[in-house]
């Protein structure tokens, strides 16, 4: 039965840095449904019987494109297994357009912080969170889960990330410089606990506080709506940060492939193609790219 072999599938791919949990989910499901229908094969049938299942067209493209995966890695052990075909559409949705901040915007946003709230290490907490996440392009998770030993000489450990590997951020003078003066008034605030960032409740930020905070600062600053009606968020200094990044970037084919993959690395990006979004989703770089090639087609210089 598929019981024991969604087992093995999974402990693989597990083993290999996929957390897979959603994906475990469904395929303990499916295969509970695929054992009590008698099967001992992959059946397309099946499979899709029991996506069809979820009320919605996504849920069921998420579903049948776990058991589609598993269906391929059955086949090659076996060809009576199936793979079903993709009928309930792609499974992902299209990345919304970031909101990109400008360099004023986020000074608003910093100076904000450190005036909202009571007189408290919250006004500290906040300034310094968003600004680092300004300066070093962090996830909000990351920042979060730092602690004083991932304060290095060297820079920021940023350990156990969104796919499971740590990476080395380095910090400019200012940034270091300014860490240092939060963590003197934080220290003896709660002495006995390693976080860097810390709540009132003496206890570690949550991400839901830091979206409060962050919501509180932006409506006070009556920001406008990005395109789609999107709304800036605490990701929104990442998106600012990896924009400013390319935005930088130098001249020529081979440097543009080198910073291209220096700035995947340093954002901690699973493939270059998700820093390569950022291209295609901001207007600037749009046009920027639309110039070069047709001053190329042209013969013009770029």
């Amino acid at each position: 039965m598929l019981a024991r072999a969604v087992q093995s599938y999974l402990s693989i791919r597990q083993a290999a840095g996929f957390s897979l949990k959603q994906a475990s989910i469904h395929l303990r499901s499916f295969a509970t449904y695929s054992d009590a229908q008698g099967q001992c094969y992959l059946s397309v049938h099946t499979a899709i019987e029991w996506a069809r299942q979820s009320p919605s067209l996504r849920q069921r493209a998420r579903r049948l494109g776990d058991v589609i995966r598993f269906a391929r890695y059955l086949q090659a052990e076996d060809e009576r297994h199936e793979i079903p075909p993709v009928i309930f559409g792609s499974e992902h949705r299209p990345r919304p357009s970031p909101y990109i901040l400008s360099d004023e915007q986020i000074g608003r946003i910093i100076q904000l912080a450190a005036q909202s709230g009571y007189r408290t290490l919250r006004r500290q907490t906040y300034s310094t969170f968003f600004a680092l996440l300004a300066c070093t392009g962090l996830r909000v998770c990351e920042a979060i889960r730092l602690r004083y030993d991932d304060i290095t000489p060297d820079g920021l450990v940023i350990r156990a990330t969104k796919f499971h590997k740590n990476r080395l951020v380095p910090l400019h003078d200012t940034a270091r410089a300014g860490l240092e003066r939060y963590l003197q008034q934080r220290c003896p605030y709660a002495p006995f606990d390693d976080h860097v960032f810390i709540s009132l409740r003496r206890k570690p930020l949550l991400s839901a506080d830091v979206d409060t905070a962050f919501r509180t600062v932006v409506t006070k600053m009556g920001l406008p709506h990005g395109r789609g009606q999107h709304r800036p968020t605490p990701h929104s200094l990442r998106h600012a940060f990896a924009v400013r990044a390319l935005q930088t970037c130098p001249d020529g084919r081979d440097h543009i492939t080198q910073h291209m993959l220096m700035l995947s690395t340093y954002l901690g990006h699973s493939k270059v193609a998700l820093t390569y979004w950022y291209l295609e989703a901001v207007p600037e770089l749009m046009r920027s790219i639309a110039g070069r090639c047709e001053a190329y087609v042209t013969g013009d210089t770029p």
